[in-house]
Order: structure tokens, then sequence, then C-alpha cells
């Protein structure tokens, strides 16, 4: 027996659940009222009840519309069916959750498509980042404007995690300002900005906002399919630092290592960074 034809298309599907997600996660936060930050306990309940909300609704919206695909979820066991699956999920349902407790608006929904028939390396057919607090969705079937050129009239602006920064923060600095001069990208240096979720920070340079993202001490599949396909769609290189691609439904489902800019940044910031 055929299977039914599918209405609605892969990337609809994650948008739909993505931005649904979201919802339920804000309306979440705001049932909560205002507590004080240093509440860790209130913030551990909420994070930990928006975890699973958000997961149950994903998890069993993609089950429901797409039962012959496989699904890798941070919020549940790594099921080893996806070792061989044909399609495969990646989702987190709620990507900066320190950030969504603290009632910042750096935190998102990833839901990503891997599909072994592409052929691409990364094999990611539909991505899409919601950043609900933020009234805002990037997928990989958005209108994409010209690449934004790196500005010469100021420094280079790279995101860098809150908790984890890379040794490019701290180390090499002088460097790669260096390198920018001679390149005549820029002779303003180099600024350090702090975001929570990887797909917020994506959106920071999509937003013109920052130029460059480094992260250097590794991190889960689900943290980066999602931004991976939405920043290659707006013509960033999203790539391990060395410059080799990131590939997924690994096991275990680590990433090392990224490095997302325009290109003219890439050479620039992979010698920054060094050999890895």
């Amino acid at each position: 027996m055929s299977s039914l034809p599918r209405v609605e298309s892969d990337l609809a599907l994650a948008t739909r659940v993505a931005q649904h997600a979201g919802r339920l996660v804000l309306d979440l936060r705001e049932s909560f009222g205002s507590f004080d930050p240093d509440d860790r306990q209130t913030r551990t309940q909420l994070k930990d009840r928006a975890d699973r909300l958000a997961n149950d609704y994903i998890v069993s919206t993609l089950e429901q519309a797409r039962p012959q695909d496989e699904i890798l979820s941070e919020e549940q066991l790594d099921d080893a069916r996806r070792d061989g699956a044909q399609r495969l999920w990646i989702v987190d349902p709620l990507d900066g959750t320190s950030e969504y407790s603290q009632g910042r608006s750096d935190f998102a929904i990833h839901i990503a498509l891997w599909d072994r028939s592409s052929a691409t390396a990364e094999k990611l057919i539909a991505g899409v980042v919601d950043l609900p607090a933020q009234g805002l969705t990037r997928t990989s079937g958005d209108a994409v404007p010209p690449v934004r050129r790196v500005s010469p009239d100021g420094p280079v602006r790279i995101v860098v995690s809150r908790s984890r920064p890379p040794r490019l923060a701290t180390n090499g600095v002088l460097e790669l300002v260096e390198a920018l001069a001679a390149a005549q990208i820029t002779d303003h240096g180099v600024d350090f900005v702090r975001v929570g979720s990887v797909g917020a920070k994506v959106n920071e340079l999509l937003s013109g906002r920052a130029d460059a993202y480094v992260h250097d001490t590794g991190f889960n599949e689900w943290d980066v399919a999602a931004p991976l396909a939405v920043g290659q769609h707006y013509g960033l290189d999203v790539t391990h630092i060395d410059g080799a691609p990131i590939e997924f439904n690994h096991r275990p489902p680590w990433v090392p290592n990224l490095l997302v800019c325009p290109p003219v940044l890439s050479p620039i910031l992979r010698a920054a960074c060094g050999p890895f």
C-alpha cells in the first residue's frame, strides 16, 4: 500500500512545530511570573518544565506527521535505530536554557532534518531556528538578501559563548587584529560579544550585529544542525575551524568545534585560531 501524499513540506512542518513550541515556552515563562534571578530552584524548575514541554510537543508532532523518520533530541534517550535511518530529525527543544530562565531573549528552538541521500557532506535538507522572545524565525527556505559586507569602519564583532569563550578571546587577539588590517578588512580591531543559544548567535550575524562566531570546546549535534542549515542558506561559511565540513548522525552526536562567518573572514579566523 502506498503512503498518503505529504500535504505539508518538511520545512513547513518544521517551521510550524518550532514556532508553536516557542509559544509554549514563552507562555510557560510568563506563567511563572517575576522571580529573583538568583533563585536557582525556581530557575531550574522553569528550565526543566520548558524542556519537557517543548520536547514532548515537538517529538509527538513529528512522530505523527513523519512516522517513518527517526528523531535525535537532547531531551530523550538516543535510539540506536537512528544509526541506519534514512531520515533523521535533529532537535534541540530549548537551546539556551540558562538565558531562557533568566528572562533573556537569546534562546531558541532548533529543528533540522538530515537525509542520508543528500549529496552534501552535512546532508541537512531543512533547518529552522525559532527565536520566540524576539518574534523571529530563521529557516533554510527564507528569501536571502545579499551577504552583508564586513564594515571597515568598526571592529570585527565575534560572537562567543558566555560560559565557554574560545581561546581566541584571550590568546591570539593581537595577531588577528594585525591580520585584519593587513587584509584591508578593518583597522579597528575586534570586539567579542557574548550571546546564549547557538541559534541566537548565528542570528546575530544574520541581523548584522556581528560578523563571526567561533566555538572551540565542542557541543552536541542538536546545538548545531539547525543553525548550520540556516547559516549556510544565508551564504555564510559554517564549518569546523579547520575548514572541514560538519557531518551529522554520528555516535556519539558530538561536534568538536565550529566557525561561522562570511567567506572573506574564513582564512583569517582559521589562521588566528590555530591548528585543530
